[in-house]
């Protein structure tokens, strides 16, 4: 009997505490903070000459979303190189707080922390340019991948799962969810879209609040941070380091060409060469998103040879898949004028529907004195999203001219908040090409939005859902009637913000909405595919010890938000080649 009694109050105990950490989840209860002690020094690249001498193990180009974790990992065993073109993140207030989000991407300046780059399609885009990549500058919301999708890719499921949790102990919080999301969480759910999941980081069907990496007091933490798991006797970090090409050793009697260095600029343009050791297994990873990676490829003469040779660029190896397979998430929204002002918000709350459509929200503008004061946070004309003009007309200049006009609108236009409309994969894809040889300069990238009919057909989907949403008792509440919303709407088209037709009941001008409203939610991907460009374990294919390891690697966007994945992606690798070189004796 005692026994008994024992089991039950053991079981009791169990659901007590089990209780008590879903309710902790609930609340977005702080957590123990992830300590900076250990982070390398971050030094200018003009500082490298003072050790020429030096070779390393692993030489890491680009200190972004992926290359941060992937080089703290193995620094844990080996010198590790990690030379990242842009700047520090530390001391940058519009990075490191959510309320100047929109300044950091809409800062054109030649050493901003983002880089403006326009698709040959017309959409206004931004690829990072700072230690820490995407993470600096993103909307901050972290969820991760579906299990379908690791299973596609071929990772290890049991090294996923212990990779994913290294990484959300050191960046990720569970939000205090604002207003605005707890309403679009209410109205997913009342229009069909559910269950509620709760507070979690997976991805499933049905309506959720997932992770971000802003905590309580809206300081943005990012993947520079977690240079600091590394160890800092085996790590360097050089900032506003451009790398030009690899360099690679092809004499004869190899049968393959072997990267064997890099060759790069620093902050006052003069040039330098960084060189792996004389160890089989060294390699150079490259990790500089899915422009950078594919960019420095071609460059460094792996690609299509009639490309190269019309650069004047020496082939190292004829690659025709090098650059193809270009893929951006297309995304569309709606804006809904509400009684008072929004609370600002970014991403937090999302719905999962089992159409392949995934449904956001964002809302509010920063209040703080750096903050531009007439925006519309992730859907401002200060960052490109030009989304009552048509893709063929739009530039950057337009969208200065948009962003300066709003400074004589009715604040009204600014009162109010975003539902976004993003699908999954895509299957639309597209290419890239060089330009020029100049590596600041962006390629010029094609991603062919909507040219698969089912990635219009999942758009519309998405619009009718927010239709559905709209109509729910919850948003209801939210929005003024009348003619004061007839105002307020005629307002928002000179605003720059969508709205959804006033004549959508029918598919076709639902269809060319998407078309012609389609902006990017900065998901972009593909340019080196895996069994295309490198194989299974990211090994160029046709060269020896140079890997590719981001998401120039990806056929599809990982989950709803491809920010998890990635840095996870990061240490999943690290810990695979320590595991592949040392076996047990690796510690991780």
């Amino acid at each position: 009997m005692a026994s008994s009694t024992g089991v039950i109050s053991m079981l009791f105990f169990k659901v007590i505490v089990c209780l008590c950490f879903r309710l902790s989840q609930g609340k977005g209860t702080a957590k123990q903070p992830f300590t900076l002690r250990n982070l390398p020094p971050l030094e200018k690249a003009s500082s490298f000459p003072a050790m020429r001498h030096k070779t390393y193990d692993y030489i890491v180009v680009g200190g972004g979303t992926a290359g941060c974790p992937l080089a703290a990992t193995l620094s844990l065993k080996y010198k590790v190189l990690v030379l990242e073109r842009g700047g520090s993140p530390y001391g940058n207030r519009n990075i490191s707080y959510m309320e100047n989000f929109h300044i950091g991407l809409s800062n054109t300046a030649p050493d901003s922390s983002s880089q403006a780059f326009v698709s040959t399609d017309g959409v206004i885009n931004a690829r990072a340019r700072v230690l820490g990549g995407g993470t600096c500058i993103n909307a901050g919301f972290y969820s991760r991948a579906s299990s379908s999708f690791v299973q596609d890719v071929g990772w290890e499921a049991d090294l996923v799962n212990e990779s994913y949790p290294w990484v959300e102990d050191k960046v990720v919080q569970w939000p205090k969810i604002a207003p605005w999301q707890a309403a679009l969480r209410d109205g997913l759910v009342e229009a069909g879209v559910s269950p509620f999941n709760g507070y979690t980081y997976d991805h499933v069907s049905g309506t959720k609040v997932g992770g971000t990496i802003f905590d309580a007091n809206g300081h943005r933490h990012t993947a520079a941070d977690l240079l600091a798991a590394g160890d800092p006797n085996n790590l360097r970090v050089l900032l506003h380091a451009s790398v030009h090409k690899i360099v690679f050793n092809s004499r004869q009697g190899r049968l393959k060409p072997r990267a064997v260095g890099v060759q790069f600029a620093d902050e006052d343009g003069r040039l330098h060469q960084a060189l792996l050791n004389n160890n089989k297994d060294s390699e150079i990873i490259i990790s500089s998103s899915a422009i950078g990676s594919p960019q420095l490829l071609l460059l460094s003469g792996i690609g299509p040879k009639n490309d190269l040779k019309k650069h004047n660029i020496p082939v190292v190896l004829h690659n025709k898949f090098v650059g193809k397979g270009m893929a951006d998430n297309p995304m569309n929204s709606i804006f809904i004028p509400t009684k008072s002002p929004p609370r600002q918000s970014l991403i937090e709350t999302v719905g999962i529907t089992e159409a392949g459509v995934f449904i956001e929200a964002s809302s509010g503008f920063g209040q703080s004195p750096d903050s531009i004061q007439c925006h519309h946070g992730i859907m401002s004309a200060e960052i490109g999203q030009l989304s009552t003009v048509p893709p063929k007309q739009r530039s950057l200049e337009l969208a200065k001219m948009y962003a300066h006009n709003k400074l004589n609108l009715p604040k009204e236009v600014f009162q109010g908040g975003f539902i976004l409309e993003k699908i999954d994969g895509p299957l639309s894809t597209g290419h890239l090409l060089l330009i020029d040889t100049d590596v600041k300069n962006n390629p010029a990238v094609t991603f062919n939005y909507f040219s698969h009919p089912q990635d219009l057909s999942r758009c519309v989907y998405g619009i009718k859902t927010i239709e559905k949403i709209l109509k729910t008792n919850r948003f209801a509440q939210l929005s003024p009637d009348g003619a004061g919303m007839e105002r307020v709407l005629n307002m928002s088209v000179r605003a720059n913000v969508n709205l959804i037709p006033k004549h959508a009941n029918t598919t076709e001008s639902l269809e060319q909405f998407c078309k012609d409203t389609v902006i990017t939610i900065w998901h972009y991907h593909g340019g080196c595919h895996v069994g295309k460009v490198v194989d299974q374990q990211h090994r160029v294919l046709g060269v020896s010890g140079l890997r590719v390891v981001d998401g120039s690697t990806f056929s599809k966007s990982p989950g709803t938000n491809p920010q998890a994945t990635v840095m996870m992606m990061g240490r999943y690798f690290g810990v695979k080649i320590l595991r592949e070189r040392l076996g047990q004796a690796c510690g991780v």
